[in-house]
């Protein structure tokens, strides 16, 4: 898979599988920003990938990555559990090349392959202000809440519940493709 994106005549690059060699340039990438993400996750990934449980999608150009995305044809938990839709899952777009068209990318061509197989796509989405940008742009691509509330910990948060605001606090997004 290789497609090319020139949103702006500043930042072209294109979107690929995952390979061996992204493992360790996607820990340090987000180690770099400070968040908290094992190297085992991106050799989970890649093994994923390669028994095609797990589609990855690197935004990169020849010397670098700037972004990825993993895409399962269906949630194995959250609102959509179960439901065979596809939800996306763990999209980030490193903070030095955001506001660069990368992550619009990313979404376009993760959900032009999903219209191949089914008329919808879903996520979850962080509500502490440090996903604010993931939620403006799942606003502008018309993802809308799903109806359930906000999740916490795989669980419907019940009303007047008392929780943490972490990363954890999830509220879930649907598309019409």
């Amino acid at each position: 898979m290789k497609i090319y994106f020139d949103e702006n005549d500043f930042m072209k690059f294109f979107i690929r599988n995952i390979i061996e060699d992204d493992i360790t340039k996607l820990y340090y990438g987000v180690k770099n920003q400070n968040w908290n993400k094992p190297i085992e996750l991106f050799q989970n990934y890649y093994k994923e990938q390669n028994s095609n449980k797990r589609k990855i999608f690197i935004a990169c150009n020849d010397n670098q990555i700037f972004g990825y995305a993993t895409l399962l044809n269906n949630a194995e938990s959250g609102a959509f559990k179960n439901m065979n839709i596809p939800i996306i899952i763990d999209f980030n777009v490193f903070e030095k090349f955001q506001n660069n068209g990368i992550g619009n990318g990313i979404l376009y061509y993760i959900e032009n392959e999903v219209k191949n197989y089914s008329n919808k796509i879903c996520l979850g989405v962080g509500i502490h202000s440090g996903y604010g940008k993931a939620q403006r742009i799942y606003a502008k691509r018309n993802y809308i809440p799903d109806g359930s509330g906000v999740w916490y910990k795989d669980s419907i948060l019940t009303p007047y519940t008392n929780c943490i605001n972490d990363d954890d606090l999830i509220l879930y997004l649907i598309k019409e493709l």
